[in-house]
């Protein structure tokens, strides 16, 4: 009895440790999310690593800032998201979601390519460090995207993998294609035919507009949704044409 009273109290000393250790992490992420929101002009945004069960959380929701523009709020929202450590962040309102609406609303396949952009506007779809293996936390954001691209599985749809352009060219190119392929193999787990995804890896040969080829905000994975035209038959092609 003694020993396992013993026991408990290691295993309720241990948790209360761990949770002393996660309050000075997650302390230290808004700290550095302060300061993100303040460079990027994000008056009146806060960022909250308190989660629905009031325990710290690395996602942390952003509040505030409905006067901004989209482009201050995208901004601010990639910044939050960029900390190191942040598992990624989503708007307590919902403008982004009821914008990303009206794109679906509109004709064609090109709207779920406008999904996703707007799902990956505020997160980013995260690997192991130098490694194809996806983080768990991405998990949730794969579900998101693939049913996003659903609705358009008539199209093919490409699956771009890219990096900066610090260390060697070679292993960056290898691990853009195998992160790529990871991406479209969690997409066809997910019920997307595999038959429309294309994968691809880039290295660092195509840098974010406006980004120097180092920059790390060059990692990244990207999707294209490429309209299938409807193929029109020849005269030889169709029957009785004469």
């Amino acid at each position: 009895m003694k020993i396992a009273i013993g026991a408990l109290l290691v295993v309720a000393v241990a948790l209360f440790a761990a949770y002393r250790n996660d309050d000075a992490i997650v302390a230290k992420l808004q700290a550095e999310a302060d300061k993100a929101i303040a460079a990027e002009g994000g008056k009146g945004i806060r960022a909250d690593f308190t989660g629905r069960n009031g325990w710290t959380t690395r996602h942390p929701t952003l509040h505030g800032g409905d006067d901004l523009d989209d482009g201050v709020r995208s901004r601010v929202a990639r910044a939050v998201a960029a900390v190191p450590g942040v598992g990624g962040v989503h708007w307590a309102n919902r403008k982004a979601r009821a914008a990303a609406q009206e794109a679906a609303n509109e004709p064609g396949p090109f709207h779920c390519q406008r999904d996703v952009e707007s799902l990956l506007d505020v997160r980013v779809i995260r690997f192991a460090q130098s490694s194809a293996a996806i983080e768990e936390g991405s998990e949730l954001l794969l579900d998101e995207v693939a049913e996003a691209l659903k609705p358009c599985r008539g199209s093919i749809i490409a699956v771009s993998g890219h990096s900066d352009a610090v260390g060697n060219a070679a292993v960056n190119l290898r691990l853009s294609r195998e992160r790529a392929d990871a991406v479209r193999d969690a997409l066809v787990a997910r019920g997307l035919p595999r038959d429309s995804l294309r994968s691809e890896g880039y290295g660092s040969a195509r840098p974010v507009e406006g980004l120097e080829p180092e920059d790390p905000a060059n990692r990244r994975i990207e999707f294209s949704v490429i309209s299938i035209m409807p193929q029109v038959p020849t005269p030889v092609d169709t029957p009785d044409a004469g």
